[in-house]
């Protein structure tokens, strides 16, 4: 079981992708810089996943490298979603063939909000996502993709809405990690 340190936890205030903060912001450089994560996090895909996997699907910017990573571990090519107009989207002539069995594949899950909208560009493409894998699952377990999740590990890390912000974080500048406000 990895520990805070091996996955990037620092003990600052940071703006998630869900417009929610919290006292710790994450990097997921565990399964990043150290390929035997994407390996164990393969093997649970293999596990969930019955029948076969033909391509691996990511958000980007966190999901890419992951993804990239997840596919030669599975042995199935990856494509990654760019956000468009605010819109997850395939750009640079990806495409997804129909009725092919996706594996969606993220860095991070907080809430499940890209992971649910990279999903919902898969089934639009044509594809069928057949499972989701993530480095870390901030939620705790608790995001609901709509498919089942496997998670390298699972952190239950408290999130406040920008009203109910404890006073200590509400002190501090929030940093906002993540690609959802790039254009």
């Amino acid at each position: 079981e990895p520990r805070a340190d091996d996955i990037g936890a620092v003990a600052h205030d940071a703006q998630a992708d869900a417009f929610r903060s919290t006292e710790r912001a994450l990097a997921a450089r565990l399964g990043i810089a150290d390929p035997e994560g994407t390996h164990r996090l393969a093997e649970q895909v293999r596990a969930m996943v019955s029948g076969h996997i033909d391509l691996v699907a990511s958000p980007a910017m966190g999901g890419v490298v992951v993804g990239y990573e997840m596919g030669r571990q599975l042995g199935v090519p990856s494509i990654f979603f760019e956000r468009v107009d605010g819109k997850l989207t395939l750009r640079r002539g990806l495409n997804i063939e129909k009725g092919a069995r996706v594996v969606m594949v993220e860095d991070i899950v907080t809430t499940g909000l890209s992971s649910r909208e990279c999903i919902e560009g898969i089934n639009a493409e044509g594809g069928v996502t057949v499972g989701a894998a993530c480095l870390i699952d901030r939620s705790g377990g608790k995001a609901d993709i709509g498919v089942p999740l496997a998670a390298l590990t699972r952190l239950d890390i408290p999130t406040y809405a920008a009203d109910q912000l404890p006073p200590e974080l509400a002190a501090s500048p929030a940093i906002k990690p993540g690609s959802r406000g790039l254009k």
